[in-house]
């Protein structure tokens, strides 16, 4: 009975022990399967570097360098006060884009969420209604609805640089390309011209902008604060021009106005949705385009700027599109003859997309790349890990518009839209905007960078820290009036 006892108490101590033991090696084997990567500091995380490297003007140093340290696959941080593992090259492209809501799901930081709260009207699940909204949008900004946007578009253009342009010798381009780009987008969006209406929408833009980029500190007087109150005020506004349009839609069946808004207000009650609804998907479809667009069209007008055989091709493209046009307006056909210009814009965004990337959250534990990202985890995919990468573009720093010519580049490597299921539904209506204002610029001006070096930050959107100055001289071609 003795030896008993006594055996029981040694393993009883034996166990002691190894429980620690067994813990470690538990740890350790479950801290190897996740991916390689600093988290940095606490909280912080690494989130100083990353915004480092675009307000330094090299926003790929981040994702380039870690890629070179730990994995050209994957690799792990902590942003934004988030445990993240960041997905690199085409395969990670791949595998976020083609399972989206199924191992992970849309993710925004709790700033973005506060500046842009979903409606609590909306029946769905925040997740639900970004697959809704997507869908939504396709049907309205794809090829075939944006054939009735051509003409309106170019209209708007030209009278932009007529009242913007053409009596002045120097411009800040950055700021009147922002003023062009929200009215396009609020007339085939919203079917708002009036000027008034116009410059009361886009100070609250400029204030969220602002906000956006800050410090997650909502107390009176921060950016965050005065961004949220400014979001309040446009989703105000929006809601009582959407109660207007809905009457006037009411009083006049047979006419429905071409913009994206009329045909949702018609179609909002097959969605079991109301007019606060569709004033937050409004909100989103405004501000989502906003800077992207006019941060891809200041830099298109930068790199003409910089490369005059570029420029020289550009126009003497856009010189055939004149002489062939058959009416005033540019017309779907017209746009469709651009494809040199469409090919300097795409290489433009691959140099310098106005989106560096986007967040994912895993909604289930996953395995990529022989390691495993748990559940909750942030995912971040980064433009750079392919853009500037020699593999999928020979002489990645150079300027060389033909890589988009026959069939492009490599699937999931040229990604400033996303790719297969995940492909923006506004890209048709992104070429439509660019390549107008280039056609109508390129026949009415020649230009220069008044500051040859002028420095480019990335916070978060591209941007010229003066500007973009630019000398204007006129030189009028074909029947352009």
């Amino acid at each position: 009975m003795e030896l008993i006892s006594m055996s029981i108490i040694f393993s009883l101590v034996a166990l002691f022990f190894s429980l620690p033991l067994l813990f470690f090696l538990t740890r350790k084997r479950n801290k190897s399967q996740l991916p390689p990567g600093k988290t940095g500091w606490p909280f912080i995380g690494e989130t100083l570097s990353f915004h480092k490297s675009g307000l330094t003007g090299v926003p790929p140093r981040f994702v380039q360098d870690r890629m070179q340290m730990f994995s050209p696959r994957i690799f792990k941080t902590s942003l934004l006060g988030e445990k993240m593992a960041v997905l690199c090259g085409p395969d990670g492209n791949k595998f976020l884009f083609s399972n989206e809501n199924k191992l992970v799901k849309v993710w925004y930081p709790s700033s973005v969420m506060k500046i842009f709260p979903p409606s609590p009207s909306v029946k769905h699940s925040s997740d639900e209604e970004i697959v809704r909204f997507r869908k939504t949008l396709a049907s309205y900004v794809n090829a075939d609805a944006l054939q009735r946007y051509a003409g309106i578009i170019d209209s708007i253009t030209k009278q932009h640089l007529k009242t913007h342009w053409e009596n002045n010798k120097e411009v800040i381009a950055a700021h009147l390309i922002k003023k062009y780009t929200f009215s396009v987008v609020c007339k085939a969006f919203l079917g708002i011209d009036d000027p008034v209406h116009l410059e009361k929408l886009s100070g609250p833009f400029d204030l969220m902008a602002i906000g956006i980029k800050s410090l997650p500190i909502n107390l009176p007087g921060t950016s965050l604060n005065k961004a949220i109150k400014a979001s309040a005020a446009v989703r105000k506004d929006l809601l009582e021009h959407i109660k207007k349009r809905k009457v006037d839609l009411m009083v006049n069946k047979s006419s429905v106005p071409q913009d994206v808004l009329s045909h949702m207000l018609l179609t909002m009650h097959e969605h079991g949705e109301d007019e606060k609804a569709v004033s937050v998907k409004s909100f989103g479809l405004l501000f989502g385009s906003l800077d992207t667009v006019s941060a891809a069209i200041t830099f298109v007008i930068k790199y003409l700027a910089e490369l005059p055989h570029i420029y020289n091709e550009v126009l003497r493209e856009q010189k055939e599109v004149l002489s062939s046009m058959t009416g005033e307006f540019l017309k779907w056909e017209d746009i469709q003859k651009m494809k040199y210009s469409w090919s300097v814009a795409s290489e433009v965004i691959r140099l310098i997309p106005p989106v560096q990337g986007t967040f994912r959250e895993a909604i289930t534990d996953l395995t990529y790349a022989g390691f495993s990202v748990p559940k909750g985890w942030k995912l971040y995919w980064s433009l750079h890990s392919t853009h500037r990468d020699a593999k999928y573009f020979p002489d990645p720093d150079k300027f060389n518009p033909s890589r988009f010519e026959g069939n492009g580049p490599a699937p999931y490597t040229y990604v400033p839209f996303g790719s297969g299921p995940r492909m923006c539904p506004g890209r048709e209506f992104t070429r439509v905007v660019i390549v107008t204002f280039m056609h109508n610029i390129i026949t009415k001006f020649k230009w220069e960078k008044i500051l040859p070096d002028e420095k480019v930050i990335v916070n978060p959107i591209p941007t010229p820290v003066k500007g973009l100055p630019l000398r204007l001289e006129k030189h009028n071609i074909g029947n352009y009036q």
